[in-house]
């Protein structure tokens, strides 16, 4: 089977390098800073200039948003479209993929709340609201939350940020795109990716001045928290990554119920795909390793060359579970009751949104992915403006599940194919 086009799709999106080491720099001087001259007279003088360069910082990522997230659904859900079309192969392949990311989202609705009452945040976390002056919205009642589901005005929808409307809007309209005649779905494809790039390059000149951004955001914080916002980045990334280790394990598990794979073969076999994974935190760069995996594994050529391509391209088991993760940190930091139906919004947004957010940096997938999130579910998105900045933490354990995820899929569509 030809990897190339699935390839050349998940690199139609123009390739960014963003500066990731300097802004977990810029975040720990920052706040190295502010523990430092927190009740002192200086600081009386720079939170007014460090305030506003950072809220100035913090408006330029939330503008990029809406734009990127409508763009890049268009572009993923089209590419799905057409891969349902491609036989009865990559309609289970599809299938199985979003039974995955729906029970991804599901496990972190469920156990992260568990795992926050076992072990709350610091109390220092709090100063994480401070990035922004916004505070939590308004959750509806059922019958309002229904309704709410469908916009009568897109253009009111998007002013007012009301992302699940958004969301479920612009994946009808992926669908109906996908079923133009050949020219005129091509033509408008082109220009959602044009869209795409567009802001793909502006998010990322924002990104570029993050160290900057998360400094003066970072000075805030740490003169209302001292030495407590250092606790609190730790308890983050721990619990985090938490939820994407359940989906790691939920990789093993799927390769042995669904691929009659045993554990310990198929961990053995791995390590050399999760290596890579672990230094490059690239799924895309660990394709060849899990191909030489599946190959040791058992796999039909036909198959693994199939399945892998296509999952790197629209398959990140991972991220329902650890973008819904860090909603659900934020909300229980801001006090927002996670109740079933904001849970069930959050879980929804995640399942839509980790189709358009595949094959991009990490810190621009934690925007895109996790802002319509917290908005869908009612919760300030300031403080993702700071968490980015530890991102390349939590994003290893990321790209570690969905490689061991991706061979596992691979491994039950083969064993499907023999049923």
């Amino acid at each position: 089977m030809d990897q190339a086009p699935a390839q050349r799709e998940a690199s139609e999106l123009l390739p960014i390098r963003l500066p990731v080491l300097w802004t977990f720099g810029g975040l720990v001087a920052g706040l190295a800073l502010g523990w430092a001259m927190a009740g002192t007279p200086a600081l009386e003088g720079v939170l007014p200039v460090s305030d506003v360069v950072g809220k100035l910082w913090l408006r330029a990522l939330q503008m990029t948003i809406i734009p990127l997230v409508a763009a890049l659904l268009v572009i993923g859900i089209a590419k799905l479209v057409r891969a349902a079309r491609a036989g009865a192969i990559a309609r289970r392949m599809l299938v199985l993929v979003a039974s995955v990311l729906v029970l991804s989202g599901l496990s972190s609705a469920l156990l992260m709340p568990l795992l926050l009452d076992l072990f709350p945040p610091p109390r220092a976390a709090a100063a994480l609201l401070e990035t922004g002056a916004l505070g939590p919205q308004q959750v509806p009642g059922l019958g309002e939350f229904v309704t709410s589901l469908i916009a009568p005005n897109v253009v009111a929808a998007a002013a007012e940020t009301a992302m699940l409307p958004l969301t479920i809007f612009f994946a009808l309209f992926a669908v109906a795109l996908a079923r133009l005649p050949g020219p005129q779905r091509d033509s408008l494809l082109a220009v959602f990716l044009a869209l795409a790039n567009t802001m793909l390059t502006l998010i990322g000149w924002v990104l570029w001045l993050a160290p900057v951004g998360v400094f003066a955001l970072g000075i805030g914080v740490a003169a209302q928290a001292g030495g407590g916002a250092f606790a609190t980045f730790l308890h983050y990334i721990l619990a985090v990554s938490a939820t994407g280790l359940v989906i790691l394990v939920g990789g093993y598990l799927l390769a042995w119920i669904g691929g009659g794979i045993s554990p310990l073969r198929f961990a053995r076999e791995m390590l050399p795909a999760q290596a890579v994974a672990f230094s490059t935190q690239s799924s895309l760069a660990s394709l060849p390793a899990k191909l030489a995996t599946a190959k040791r594994l058992g796999l039909r050529d036909s198959t693994a060359d199939f399945a892998l391509p296509l999952a790197v391209a629209i398959f990140r088991a991972t991220s329902p579970a650890m973008n819904m993760a860090v909603a659900i940190y934020v909300a229980t930091v801001a006090g927002v009751e996670l109740t079933p139906l904001v849970l069930a919004a959050g879980v929804a947004v995640a399942f839509i949104i980790s189709v358009g957010s595949v094959s991009l940096p990490g810190s621009i997938s934690f925007v895109i992915s996790i802002g319509p999130i917290a908005i869908a579910m009612g919760i300030p998105v300031e403080p993702l403006a700071l968490l980015v900045a530890v991102e390349m933490l939590p994003d290893i354990v990321r790209t570690l599940g969905n490689v061991t995820m991706n061979v596992g899929v691979a491994a039950t569509l083969e064993r499907m194919r023999d049923d």
